[in-house]
Order: C-alpha cells, then structure tokens, then sequence
C-alpha cells in the first residue's frame, strides 16, 4: 500500500512563492508517474503538472512558465516549485502517484492572497 504525504502549503500574498513536496512510502519501486492536481470546492479537480520517471514533464496551460514539477527518483519524492503565484491557484493541491493504480495523498491548503 502506497502512502503520500504532502507538505508545504500555507498562505502566500500575490507573487509570492511556495514549494510544494510530497513523499511516497510503503514500497520500494521506482514510481513511474507522479503528478499534482489541485481542486477548489464546487470544482472538479484539475492536473496541474506531472511527471514521467526519466521522461518528459507537462504542465496545465494556466501554470506553464510559473511551476516547475521535479523529482528526487531516489526518494520516491516530487515537489511543485510554484513562483508569481496568483489569487486563482488558490485551491487543496493533492500529489498522485500511478504504479499499476493511482494513488492520492490527502492534499494540502495553498492560500494566495490578493
């Protein structure tokens, strides 16, 4: 059973910058996908960035140029660098992580204030 813990959200005024970091537990394989998704309340949850072990990355239009999603394939851990952030990225960011089945961490709060 995989475990994701997600860690470094919090409240940041508009421009501000935050670094998001998750890490998997309970198994010893090389994660071959893990992604961020973020969710606002009466919304559906969207992919924001993901990334393939030794493979390409991907970002939501809305995020390209602002977030950076990178890897520590060692750990098992991968973190959102988020810069110029604005009151819309405002939602619970939630790390996945697909081995055979997706698995989700329980999120974690970014506030971006205006």
């Amino acid at each position: 059973q995989v475990q994701l813990v997600e860690s470094g959200g919090g409240w940041v005024p508009a421009g501000g910058s935050l670094r998001l970091s998750c890490e998997a537990s309970g198994t010893s394989a090389r994660i071959p996908v893990m992604r961020w998704y973020r969710q606002v309340p009466g919304k559906q949850r969207e992919l924001v960035a993901s990334s393939a072990r030794g493979g390409p990355t991907d970002y939501a239009d809305s995020v390209k140029g602002r977030f950076t999603i990178s890897r520590d394939n060692a750990k098992n851990v991968v973190y959102l660098e988020m810069n110029n952030l604005k009151p819309e990225d405002t939602a619970v960011y939630y790390c996945s992580a697909l081995l055979g089945i997706m698995y989700w961490g329980k999120g974690t709060l970014v506030t971006v204030s205006s």
